[in-house]
């Protein structure tokens, strides 16, 4: 009688399974949190002494190994999430409020279990996304959420003229340091009567929403906020035939054809949102590339 050598079998695939938290009230948190949190084999998290406060409150006692995995160290620590992945971990990974990798780590470890072909599910949690938008008053049927502006100031009012003429409702996360700059920037390059919504510590004690006109809602920042902060911005107004200059037609078609269309694609779509022929957005294209080439160069 022979015997087989024992053969190599493969280590059970792992799980990674990213949870959401309290965005204030902690009894908010879904009710798998806490099974999770006391059954993964690692946890990771943006913030361990917040982590510890949390599972305090839940009454839950982690016994997988626990470290850190924020924005600093993110890059450094995910090979080693992956690897205890493909060891077959199961891997849950936490941020300080909210769902991770909106605006939190997670993205990275997310696409490298992704491409691993490591399952991923989630733990759905509170959102101050969805939460403002549902708060604000504006219209929920459609939104974009752009995250954090830019800190510098030139940025900040770049990336603004590129959601100036975006019909859907935004939604932004801000500092509360730099909430009044951010609003004063808005109503300038939005107009300052375009209605938003500032939310301010949602689920918290000293919740707050405060609603009306960029210009108006600026000048109340001025005098300083606290908080967590999420901004929602109305979306701008379709525009009627013949309502945008020549300038910015072609400012429309050069900003889809940085994104990636080819510039006939790019004037036919532009053309169909703001009312006009075709043949006026081509025109406009055209004149502004002469004009830029006339243009005289340093002396």
């Amino acid at each position: 009688m022979t015997t087989e050598p024992p053969r190599d079998t493969p280590a059970p695939a792992g799980l990674l399974i990213l949870a959401g938290t309290p965005i204030g009230d902690v009894a908010d948190a879904p009710p798998r949190l806490a099974a999770e949190l006391a059954n993964a084999d690692v946890v990771a998290a943006e913030d361990t002494r917040r982590l510890r406060r949390l599972t305090q409150a839940l009454g839950v006692h982690t016994t997988g190994r626990v470290v850190s995995y924020f924005e600093g160290n993110e890059s450094a620590r995910t090979p080693e999430l992956v690897e205890a992945l493909t060891g077959g971990a199961r891997v849950l990974l936490v941020t300080d409020a909210g769902m991770p990798s909106v605006s939190d780590p997670g993205y990275r470890l997310v696409a490298a279990a992704v491409e691993r072909d490591i399952r991923v599910t989630a733990v759905p949690g509170p959102s101050a996304v969805l939460t403002a938008l549902a708060l604000s008053g504006l219209p929920v049927d459609r939104f974009c959420f752009e995250g954090f502006l830019p800190r510098k100031a030139g940025e900040r009012l770049s990336r603004l003229r590129e959601n100036e003429n975006e019909r859907r409702t935004l939604v932004y996360f801000e500092a509360p340091h730099r909430l009044d700059d951010t609003l004063a920037a808005m109503a300038e390059v939005f107009g300052a009567d375009r209605r938003a919504a500032v939310c301010r510590e949602l689920t918290k004690t000293y919740e707050e929403v405060r609603r009306g006109g960029l210009g108006e809602l600026a000048a109340w920042a001025a005098e300083g906020v606290r908080g967590e902060i999420t901004v929602v911005v109305e979306g701008a107004p379709a525009p009627g035939p013949g309502d945008l200059a020549p300038a910015d037609l072609v400012r429309l078609v050069r900003l889809r054809e940085e994104a990636g269309e080819r510039r006939k694609e790019a004037i036919a779509a532009v053309a169909v949102a703001a009312g006009v022929p075709k043949r006026e957005v081509f025109d406009a294209v055209v004149a502004a590339k002469n004009e830029a080439g006339a243009a005289p160069g340093p002396a």
